[in-house]
């Protein structure tokens, strides 16, 4: 194996159904979609992130289109998460009410009225910072308690962060997936709403949900998308902790674009790389990642896929590309440090390997098998996401100022 292949792994998925049916992609139908961002622009801080062209680094790197749209805008809370945890805090409390969502607005949900018929509700999920962060602003947005763990090693400025929005939270010294099982018995035993998005056997409901109030990130992607070319994209890079993001834009691009489709490219921290550590099984079964998973990506430190969202990307995702976080620390400078006119992005770790993948193999693995089957070329039209900011602002002076963790 070479230097280049030891920092950036590939694996083809041979699992891919090649008649990947509408009928798996049915929670992600353009209506519904319509729906759910129809319900997130209610609350006043909604606005559309941008879609940014990198019109100079795509010449750069010999593609001919290069678009990354930047959540690190979103609501003002630098990352993407709180679209999932307000839309499912929002439904479940619908539910709870026998409302239906479409007739409802934030401020009927912010109604006395709504906490006086429910009475006190608790939320309490697991993160690794933005998604709590998210669940912890809806909570208090909407007049309810919440209650946020965090694993082993997470940023104390992302604890403190969530803390701001009235959470009661605390680092716990076990890693991801184990703080995620504290949360599950602590909802059970107390009676709390757990706001997750991952899954597993009965625990989809609300993660289905979350996947969906994702997906209206890429109902805005494909209405700004089109009105700067009608030549869909080709390629869609998409960063996987338990894959819940993943899957709620990829669901929603392959019911939009069918045949036309991206080739959809999963990309994980190479110590959380649940997804490629299952696509290069034999059988193509949900194998997971334990130990303190130590990676610069917390946000996608993760070792156990979410079970729905692994089969939407089983049969859909052309394969993963597992990463070294020097890819991801290299994204986050490429950002920050445009080319010509094109814009700056500030990208947090996890934000920025998607970028940085997709860099990495134009520049240094150019003529390498794994861009050649990639297609990556010069008529590619790539698409990444930003997904969070600098959540973790002194991390991100001493990646993107000091140089810590360059590629080698």
């Amino acid at each position: 194996m070479t230097k280049n292949e030891k920092q950036l792994k590939w694996v083809k998925n041979n699992f891919q159904h090649k008649n990947f049916k509408d009928n798996d992609l049915k929670n992600f139908d353009k209506e519904n979609v319509r729906e759910i961002l129809n319900f997130q622009k209610t609350h006043p801080s909604y606005t559309h992130t941008p879609l940014y062209s990198l019109a100079h680094l795509a010449d750069h790197l010999q593609i001919s289109i290069l678009m990354a749209k930047d959540e690190s805008q979103r609501f003002g809370l630098n990352a993407f998460k709180v679209l999932g945890g307000i839309y499912a805090m929002a439904k479940y409390i619908a539910n709870q009410l026998g409302e239906e969502i479409e007739d409802l607005s934030f401020e009927k949900l912010k109604d006395p009225s709504v906490k006086e018929r429910l009475g006190d509700v608790t939320f309490i999920s697991a993160t690794d910072g933005n998604h709590g962060r998210g669940v912890a602003w809806a909570a208090r947005e909407l007049g309810f308690k919440s209650v946020i763990y965090m694993p082993k090693g997470s940023s104390a400025q992302r604890l403190e962060a969530i803390r701001n929005e009235g959470a009661l939270a605390e680092i716990q010294d076990v890693n991801y997936d184990d703080t995620v099982r504290i949360c599950a018995r602590l909802a059970e035993k107390n009676g709390w709403v757990m706001v997750q998005d991952t899954a597993w056997e009965g625990y989809e409901e609300i993660p289905l949900w979350i996947m969906q109030g994702y997906s209206s990130i890429a109902y805005e992607i494909v209405e700004q998308w089109n009105e700067t070319t009608d030549l869909p994209p080709t390629h869609l890079f998409l960063q996987a902790g338990v894959g819940s993001f993943a899957a709620g834009i990829a669901g929603y691009f392959l019911k939009i674009y069918g045949e036309q489709a991206p080739k959809i490219v999963i990309v994980e921290p190479d110590q959380a790389d649940c997804f490629y550590q299952s696509f290069i099984t034999d059988n193509g079964e949900r194998t997971f990642v334990s130990g303190l998973m130590a990676t610069e990506m917390a946000g996608l430190a993760c070792g156990e896929p979410n079970t729905e969202a692994f089969k939407l990307l089983r049969g859909s995702a052309a394969g993963v590309l597992s990463c070294d976080d020097s890819i991801a620390t290299t994204g986050m400078r490429v950002y920050g440090n445009p080319l010509k006119s094109d814009p700056r992005v500030i990208s947090g770790e996890s934000g920025s390997v998607t970028l940085g993948a997709v860099y990495y193999l134009k520049k240094f693995m150019k003529n390498h098998s794994i861009t050649a089957e990639l297609e990556l070329n010069d008529e590619s039209r790539v698409l990444v996401i930003n997904t969070e900011g600098d959540t973790d602002e002194e991390n991100y002076r001493k990646i993107v100022w000091d140089g810590f963790l360059p590629v080698q």
